[in-house]
């Protein structure tokens, strides 16, 4: 059983707007598709990306758009969409509005498998990353939840942020460590560690496919039941929802959506702390809507920044984490401040 809508008192009016958002949000994701697809070291107008991308003919043009950036572009999708989604079912599972990524850990045990990979197994390619991140993520996932417990109450929700700052710290310095003293480590280590969509194979892109898709689904279909999660627990128990069976599917969604985009990607920073917040602004508070939003949203911040990134540092370009992280952090701060001035006590 879910849980009413929590904004039944807006009009049909109200419900048009959001659906006609969602199109909206469609539209300039396709158009930041197309001009990922030319944006470049070798310009391509936008309509010659279409016509490479619809009737590819063998060309330069066409070769370029599948080729190079047609993978990175599917990946600043996929990756966009695990960050976007993980980070709202966070601040969902935890009532925290400040939460993402590496609140929990997530960020830190990929980063401490991927070293250890490199490290221990002499991997140093992005696709053999890809598994061990996404170990990382289970394994720190799994951990930071068993330690906070399963009271069943907020309690845990305090615990989860303890735990996941705890674990966060604990890894971070092993990390650390091994980087310091295996300069062979670190040289492979910070190619991953900054958080970028170039030079990644295709391959990569294709292996976590799978991994976002299912995360994204299971997350969606939870969105009545985050409802009754907000309301609190007592009154999610009344409306007949388990809640220690949401939260367990919520955590194993987080670490697929964070996981996989981590693994990909590297640690891109601050887009899911961003993207619930922008549409909880629009959308309200109804996570039958947020989540929905945040597919779509996660993908166009992630497309933009490494639009921007390649725009703005001609012939080279900025790596997408660095972009995100110039926007986020103002963005972080602004919402700590108005946090704490809106704070009764």
């Amino acid at each position: 059983m879910t849980a009413p809508s929590t904004s039944s008192s807006h009009g049909p009016s109200f419900r048009f707007r959001r659906s006609a958002g969602l199109f909206a949000l469609v539209a300039l994701l396709a158009l930041l598709v197309l001009c990922s697809l030319g944006v470049g070291a070798r310009p391509i107008s936008i309509d010659i990306a279409w016509r490479a991308l619809v009737a590819p003919d063998g060309g330069r043009d066409a070769i370029i758009v599948w080729q190079l950036r047609m993978p990175r572009t599917l990946l600043g999708i996929l990756v966009g969409v695990g960050l976007g989604l993980g980070g709202a079912m966070m601040q969902a599972l935890t009532r925290n509005p400040l939460a993402a990524p590496g609140l929990l850990g997530i960020n830190a045990g990929a980063a401490f498998f991927v070293v250890i990979a490199i490290s221990v197994f002499g991997i140093t390619n992005f696709s053999g990353y890809v598994w061990f991140s996404m170990a990382g993520c289970a394994a720190t996932a799994a951990l930071v939840y068993r330690l906070s417990g399963n009271t069943g109450s907020s309690v845990q929700q305090v615990r989860l942020i303890l735990a996941g700052a705890a674990i966060s710290a604990c890894l971070g310095a092993a990390t650390g460590i091994i980087t310091l003293y295996n300069s062979q480590t670190f040289n492979s280590y910070r190619f991953w560690v900054v958080g970028s969509l170039q030079n990644r194979v295709p391959e990569v892109a294709f292996q976590v496919l799978p991994i976002i898709l299912l995360g994204a689904g299971m997350a969606v279909a939870l969105g009545g039941r985050l409802n009754a999660l907000a309301l609190g627990d007592d009154v999610g128990r009344a409306l007949g929802v388990r809640i220690t069976q949401v939260r367990a599917l919520s955590m194993v969604a987080i670490t697929l959506l964070c996981g996989g985009s981590t693994a990909a990607a590297g640690p891109v920073g601050f887009v899911g702390l961003m993207v619930p917040h922008a549409v909880r602004m629009i959308v309200g508070p109804d996570w039958r809507w947020i989540l929905p939003y945040s597919v779509l949203a996660g993908p166009i911040v992630v497309l933009a920044s490494d639009i921007v990134g390649r725009i703005i540092t001609p012939p080279g370009e900025l790596e997408v984490g660095i972009v995100t992280a110039f926007v986020g952090a103002p963005v972080l701060l602004f919402l700590v401040l108005r946090k704490t001035q809106g704070s009764p006590r």
